[in-house]
């Protein structure tokens, strides 16, 4: 956190504690803006995403509750985290702040030196990057690179399959980001499936990209799961596309495809954890 100036947006109508904290964190060496309103607050997450905001729920025109629910559903600004601080002390305000995906809920009046901590925390924990894709729920970021290197570590032999969406950037591009990430949802699901149908039973599925799959499991497992996949999985993906597209020649190389490989692993085949990563993400 020392070597990067974090920028803080902070939605709160009263210019007392407006100004209060922006004059208290820009001491502190952050890069502080300000928002007296919902709307202008959304406006200027959507318009230059800061680290992370401090929001108030009593706003004059937008609660803070309909500020942080517009972040959350809009890609661009979905994972800023969000401190609410508010006049507000019912435990149901708590919760419901908590399920529109707060990081955190301070009431006033406030500590500024614990909001300050809390800021810090928050900040810390984004930093680490993400542990589960947002659309699919599977573990992805630093909970792979941890599996990842037990893998490396591990005495006992393994196989390992990766599962690619293919030109997923262009099927976006055609039919939008919503469509784009049901086809993701939907391909995760029945990863899952075939991993649960014709698995060991204790088996890793995760991400190494967005659109890239990594299933683990024992090396007598991995061909089931593979021909599972690639029947199931392989023959749905023209059923994603609208019915009077499906026919259409002019996809060309574009289509969706899926691309499956595998990698087998025991004591020693690796050299360090970055020659096991290189493997999996081999073409």
């Amino acid at each position: 956190m020392e070597n990067k100036r974090y920028r803080l947006l902070i939605i709160e109508d009263d210019p007392d504690v407006a100004e209060m904290l922006t004059s208290y964190f820009r001491l502190q060496d952050y890069d502080v803006q300000t928002a007296n309103w919902g709307e202008d607050g959304v406006r200027a997450c959507q318009a230059f995403p800061p680290d992370l905001v401090i929001l108030d729920i009593r706003l004059p025109d937008i609660d803070g509750y309909q500020v942080a629910k517009r972040l959350r559903d809009n890609v661009r600004t979905a994972r800023i985290p969000i401190i609410f601080l508010t006049e507000k002390r019912e435990r149901s305000d708590r919760l419901k702040g908590l399920e529109l995906g707060a990081d955190d809920y301070i009431t006033k009046p406030f500590d500024v030196q614990e909001l300050k901590l809390r800021v810090r925390n928050a900040l810390q924990r984004a930093s680490m990057g993400p542990v589960a894709n947002p659309v699919t729920e599977l573990s992805e970021g630093a909970l792979v690179d941890e599996f990842l290197t037990e893998l490396w570590e591990r005495q006992t032999p393994w196989a390992a399959l990766v599962v690619s969406l293919e030109h997923l950037d262009a099927f976006k591009e055609r039919y939008g980001f919503v469509t784009s990430n049901d086809v993701l949802r939907a391909a995760s699901r029945m990863l899952q499936n075939a991993v649960r149908d014709a698995g060991s039973g204790d088996d890793f599925l995760g991400h190494l990209s967005p659109t890239r799959f990594l299933i683990v499991t024992s090396p007598t497992h991995i061909n089931a799961i593979r021909e599972r996949i690639e029947s199931r999985l392989g023959q749905a993906l023209d059923y994603f596309y609208p019915l009077k597209d499906r026919i259409r020649s002019d996809f060309g190389e574009r289509k969706l495809t899926l691309h499956t490989k595998t990698v087998e692993g025991a004591p020693g085949a690796f050299t360090d954890l970055e020659h096991l990563k290189n493997a999996l993400l081999a073409p």
